[in-house]
């Protein structure tokens, strides 16, 4: 699979698959271990796990703009490893201090390495180079065997020791990651370096490189209080959007009209990933929970963990990844490729369908648990919706932006994630199971709660979806992909 790339593609598939081993794996025990060992309610969990997954989308954008101006690409990564590396570890602590520190490491460490690789990646390459395209569905593999591999091994480790043992088995990975990356970095020669400005001292003989080193450590309780107290999250996420919103449609008045429709049109679709993400992003969090209460996990010889079940979007991306990638290329030599529009279209009706699949599932129940059998395909059907929308939407972006505002714009599609998780949440609280009088939770009540819930959510993913559509040939042509 390596045989023809650089040596540099192996070390950042390598480095990669372990940081997603550590992110998947503490993800997969998040909101079980909020809920099980620290006795958050169901909002409360759900509401921290939606402030974690909103920093860890939004921070990129800062730790982009570090990298390109002051560290590099090749510190940013050593920098962000290390900071996530203590954070998985500190998860092994049992205070709520430490949980929270925790929390912060991680959210800081991924602003800093999230934004670095694929650009380290792509400077391996030409940009006619007929391997580039190979050598990004390579690092794409490596990001969901991760995916896949760690919440089986994490839950495990977790259901057998105890939910800090399977924390600090995603902070090995993440240990892993770093040690392979930071000994072998220099066969990226002067890639990825700092910028001479990072390296000139500034301030009591520093330079702005080591500031920045500094910083990010001391930015650690801000990010930590964010996570506590969300309505502090709410309102900067509410600012950040105007601020981003106002400054595209001050771009918009300023470019030619074609770059102003083109404009249009991403907005509109970002717009629409923004109700695709929040709905998705329900995997880890109330799905999580779902799994937990109301799936039949006893394999008769084996009892699934809910953790466990992280891994099956995983495995079903690794095995429709290819054959739909195959199946747009066929589409293409025929002229019958869908457009951008029609697969955002798609992709939001086939997450519709999934979240009635998880619904309905209800009338196959026993004893308020639901056949494993159902979620199992309902995640077939629910990672077949994110392979129609996720590699599209940041080439979307970049392919529709004015040429002078396109990094701001993949900043956007970036903070729409943001956007996304932090509404995943409020959808989760709404699925908040009451505890009984005994403070136990009943199957058979959290059962009507789910399903009711999941098949709104289905029928509003699939009527945004056949909007869309009825929009597509409209936003077809504002696209102008013929001038």
């Amino acid at each position: 699979m390596f045989k023809k790339h650089p040596k540099g593609l192996t070390l950042l598939f390598s480095t990669e698959l372990w940081e997603r081993f550590s992110y998947y794996g503490m993800r997969a025990l998040l909101v079980l271990y909020m809920t099980k060992a620290l006795d958050y309610s169901d909002p409360k969990a759900l509401g921290v796990y939606g402030a974690y997954g909103a920093l860890v989308y939004a921070t990129p954008l800062l730790g982009g703009l570090l990298a390109d101006r002051i560290l590099g690409q090749r510190n940013s990564i050593v920098l962000g490893a290390i900071l996530m590396t203590l954070g998985h570890f500190m998860m092994a602590f049992d205070t709520i201090i430490t949980f929270y520190t925790a929390l912060g490491l991680l959210v800081v460490g991924n602003g800093f390495f999230k934004p670095n690789m694929a650009p380290l990646l792509g400077k391996l390459y030409r940009d006619d180079d007929p391997l580039r395209e190979g050598a990004f569905t390579i690092f794409y593999m490596g990001v969901n065997i991760g995916a896949f591999v760690a919440p089986l091994a994490c839950g495990e480790l977790a259901k057998i020791f105890g939910w800090h043992a399977g924390f600090s088995l995603a902070g090995f990975g993440m240990l892993f990651g770093l040690v392979i990356f930071y000994g072998q970095q220099k066969i990226f020669g002067k890639d990825g370096l700092p910028p001479s400005s990072g390296t000139r001292p500034l301030l009591a003989g520093l330079t702005p490189l080591r500031l920045v080193w500094i910083g990010a450590f001391l930015s650690i309780p801000f990010f930590a209080l964010l996570m506590n107290q969300s309505e502090i999250m709410s309102y900067l996420l509410f600012v950040l959007g105007v601020v981003a919103l106002g400054y595209v449609a001050y771009n918009g008045f300023r470019v030619s009209k074609i770059e102003g429709a083109r404009l249009l049109v991403a907005m509109i679709l970002i717009f629409f990933s923004i109700l695709f993400w929040a709905f998705y992003f329900q995997a880890g969090g109330s799905l999580t929970l779902f799994a937990d209460r109301n799936i039949d996990r006893d394999l008769g010889f084996f009892t699934v963990s809910a953790a466990q079940l992280e891994a099956v979007n995983a495995l079903w991306i690794l095995i429709l990844a290819l054959p739909l990638a195959r199946a747009w290329e066929w589409l293409s030599k025929s002229g019958r490729e869908p457009s951008i529009p029609a697969k955002f279209a798609y992709g939001t009706i086939t997450l519709g369908l999934s979240f009635l699949i998880f619904s309905y599932g209800r009338f196959l129940a026993s004893e308020a648990l639901i056949p494993l059998t159902v979620l199992i395909f309902g995640y077939m059907i629910f990672t077949l919706g994110e392979l129609l929308v996720s590699p599209v939407g940041l080439s979307m972006v970049t392919r529709l932006s004015p040429a002078k505002i396109v990094s701001f714009m993949t900043g956007v599609w970036f903070l729409s994630s943001s956007f996304a998780n932090y509404i995943a949440a409020l959808i989760g609280k709404m699925t908040a199971a009451p505890p009984t009088a005994t403070g136990s939770i009943d199957p058979a009540e959290t059962l009507g709660i789910y399903t009711t819930i999941y098949e709104q959510l289905g029928f509003v993913a699939i009527a945004a979806g056949l909007l869309l559509l009825v929009f597509n040939k409209p936003l077809t042509r504002l696209m102008h992909l013929d001038d």
